[in-house]
């Protein structure tokens, strides 16, 4: 990505803990609407209890065996994903507008931070073009899911870490049969979500063109 065009700006960084899906998809939703020119960017970083989501143009169909984790409709981009404890989810509420970005740009500069990461922990992980997110000999680490109204983004992201690999078992990964899943312990990655998360948030400025200036972190929103 080419910061040269981008100013030296504030991003909000805020560390939520476990949070329901739905209550924070509306407050994200809510914070899209309300915010104006001068809002500053914020990222938040967080985890769920177990849920299924399906994009908004999602099938049901690759919703395998539910069973009793719930299914929630989201108005993100993608088909369906799994969201569980133990795995690193976060939201990037920007203004890619003000940024001078596409939507293109935003999903490159998320896959790339995510590469980065993993290759400062020496594994090899790359994107695939036919299907966002990021891959570990074919199996997926990461899953992104977007949406952009007016120029600002909202949703983002989910890293596993330490998750609960079977969920995805009852669905087709984004919309892929088949497709493999896995999670950074099980790539020999020895680091607690905490330790991750700062290491992304410094990545992700930097790829993004944030102000290096020590994080500004939040505990609520």
């Amino acid at each position: 990505m080419n910061n040269d065009k981008l100013l030296a700006k504030k991003l909000i960084v805020s560390e939520l803990g476990l949070q329901p899906y739905t209550d924070v998809w509306q407050r994200m939703k809510q914070f899209t609407h309300d915010r104006t020119e001068s809002t500053e960017d914020e990222l938040w970083l967080l985890e769920h209890p177990a849920v299924f989501t399906l994009g908004q143009a999602g099938k049901p169909e690759h919703i395998l065996d539910a069973g009793d984790i719930p299914v929630v409709q989201s108005d993100r981009g993608g088909q369906v994903t799994y969201h569980g404890p133990g795995q690193l989810v976060g939201y990037l509420l920007f203004d890619i507008r003000r940024m001078g970005l596409g939507v293109r740009d935003l999903v490159t500069g998320i896959e790339q931070s995510l590469i980065a990461w993993l290759h400062s922990q020496d594994i090899d992980a790359v994107a695939r073009k036919d299907a966002p997110g990021v891959y570990v000999s074919g199996k997926k680490v990461a899953a992104l899911g977007l949406r952009v109204r007016k120029g600002r983004s909202y949703h983002g992201f989910s890293l596993n870490v330490d998750v609960d690999l079977s969920a995805f078992e009852r669905i087709n990964p984004c919309g892929y049969a088949g497709l493999q899943v896995t999670d950074t312990v099980s790539l020999g990655i020895d680091r607690c979500i905490e330790e991750i998360s700062a290491d992304l948030v410094s990545i992700i400025k930097r790829e993004f063109g944030y102000d290096s200036t020590p994080l500004n972190r939040t505990s609520d929103v």
